[in-house]
């Protein structure tokens, strides 16, 4: 069952792929404000995906974050989520990510539950419009 508590934690190292060089968020060779953003996601929806019933899924609609500090190629983020409100099929995560040297970003994010298939063949109709 769904419920505020619930935590969720990925890692990640950073490398070449994941850096603001290659993905094009920036110059440099550190941890890329968009790969920071998708590891927050993927922390949050994997943290409550056991509690959804078959068929659903959870999609991201709001991620209000800050990167406050750059982290290098080789050193390693954790980041740890919190389902902080469940309004109906709304879920509001507080999210933190860490580099070994401390916080390196912070996000309010918000994710929908939504059927799976409903919600894919909708997005797929955009095509024959």
């Amino acid at each position: 069952m769904l419920k505020e508590g619930i935590k969720g934690i990925e890692e990640v190292i950073v490398n070449e792929e994941n850096c603001a060089l290659t993905v094009g968020s920036g110059t440099l060779k550190v941890f890329a404000t968009p790969a920071m953003a998708a590891l927050m996601e993927k922390t949050a929806w994997k943290s409550v995906a056991p509690y959804l019933e078959e068929g659903q899924c959870t999609v991201g609609i709001k991620l209000d974050l800050s990167h406050s500090a750059a982290t290098p190629i080789g050193m390693k983020v954790v980041c740890e989520s919190e389902l902080k409100a469940v309004e109906g099929r709304k879920l509001i995560f507080n999210i933190v990510a860490k580099d070994e040297a401390g916080v390196i970003g912070e996000s309010y994010h918000e994710r929908f539950i939504v059927d799976d298939v409903k919600f894919q063949n909708k997005a797929d109709s955009k095509l024959n419009k």
